[in-house]
């Protein structure tokens, strides 16, 4: 069965920020109200009308999200009918890329030209200590994880301190990785953090747990994003500049978090894999990626999860990055954005802003962070320390 090819036609995105208060001080801006006007942008730059969706994929809203049943309240209040599929996804820090990927199946498998994936994550209005319940529970072993309030934070800690210990790499290696990203994000206007940082200044920040400080870990923030995911016979019609799904590839090991089966925690097979299977699928291998957006909430995994998909040789992901290869302009830019820890980090959202990256760029639009002749484009996802990820590869098309 030979598939349609798929593409990103075109994007919108909110600039990441806290647009929610606590209910104490009122509710600044409305869920609904901000994904519609993205979604009117979205369609706009794609030079499509709303009467050509046939599917909406959405990001599962957060748990304390006060409208339920979100997906099907948005087709209403966009007056927006579908024959092809209204719905919601949920997969942690995968949600967003699960929605795509729904978005983009519905088009291969011809159930719709054209279909959204969107979503919005608004989380800075709910206290800092039923955010972090909720965020146990969900990622942890409620038996064994939560109780000890074992958080994500803490697995990719063990993870740092792990690489140190093996590699004889150190906190300033990796605390490189956050200056980086500050750079980058200093010149992406959607950024959530944008003033300039440099090593001593991530050093100097309070611990969050050892050896990540303040600056290396992602701050809460509020987001939304619209893409708008076409036929490519569509795309090429609106005469417009898109990319096109070059290839993907998935792999979950079967482990929760963190596995009780003594393994390599540093190797973060899932991602090896997911990454191989995409670059088989696309005929290509890591030297020809012009750019990379990675999911990664800690300096620590964007180092592990370079290496695992080959960007960057095993045990040399730090040093690489403190001599400016991952910058833009150097070998293998990653994290054009500023990534998690500067562009910002609603999570149920955060992979769809990457993809949103990769467009932007691909297309040309990067402006000062533009990586010169970009064409191939790679997002990698996750799902839990990196016990599944998900890769995507997409070109550039003039």
């Amino acid at each position: 069965m030979q598939h349609e090819a798929v593409t990103i036609l075109g994007g919108a995105a909110l600039p990441v920020g806290k647009l929610q208060g606590v209910s104490e001080v009122g509710t600044q801006q409305l869920e609904h109200e901000v994904l519609a006007r993205l979604v009117v942008d979205a369609l706009h730059d794609a030079g499509l009308d709303k009467t050509d969706v046939g599917s909406m994929v959405f990001t599962l809203p957060r748990p304390y999200t006060q409208q339920k049943y979100f997906a099907t309240f948005m087709a209403n209040y966009l007056r927006l009918p579908c024959d092809g599929l209204v719905m919601e996804v949920m997969g942690n820090g995968m949600t967003p890329a699960l929605a795509l990927q729904a978005a983009v199946d519905q088009v291969r498998l011809g159930r719709t030209k054209v279909a959204l994936a969107l979503g919005v994550n608004f989380e800075t209005g709910t206290p800092a200590p039923e955010h972090m319940m909720s965020s146990m529970r969900a990622t942890g072993d409620v038996d064994f994880h939560a109780p000890f309030g074992f958080t994500p934070i803490s697995w990719y800690a063990m993870d740092a301190m792990r690489y140190i210990h093996e590699f004889g790499s150190s906190r300033e290696d990796l605390a490189s990785i956050a200056v980086k990203n500050r750079h980058h994000a200093i010149e992406n206007p959607i950024a959530q953090f944008r003033k300039p940082m440099t090593l001593d200044d991530v050093l100097a920040q309070r611990p969050i747990v050892d050896p990540l400080g303040l600056f290396e870990v992602p701050g809460r923030g509020d987001g939304a994003v619209c893409l708008v995911i076409a036929r490519e016979d569509i795309a090429k019609s609106t005469g417009r500049p898109y990319t096109r799904f070059r290839g993907e590839g998935f792999f979950h090991e079967g482990a929760h978090q963190i596995s009780e089966v003594p393994n390599d925690m540093i190797a973060f097979e899932a991602a090896r894999i997911a990454g191989a299977r995409a670059f088989k699928a696309a005929g290509i291998n890591p030297d020809d990626i012009d750019l990379a957006e990675i999911y990664a909430p800690c300096t620590i995994v964007e180092v592990l999860v370079s290496e695992a998909l080959g960007f960057c040789p095993r045990g040399q992901g730090a040093k690489q990055a403190t001599e400016g290869e991952t910058a833009i302009g150097g070998r293998i830019p990653i994290c054009t954005s500023g990534g998690l820890l500067s562009r910002g980090h609603p999570a149920y959202v955060t992979a769809l802003y990457s993809y949103f990256e990769l467009l932007e760029q691909l297309r040309g639009r990067g402006g000062p962070r533009q990586v010169k002749n970009a064409e191939l484009g790679l997002a990698c996802t996750e799902l839990g320390n990196y016990n599944a990820a998900m890769v995507h590869i997409m070109e550039a098309v003039a």
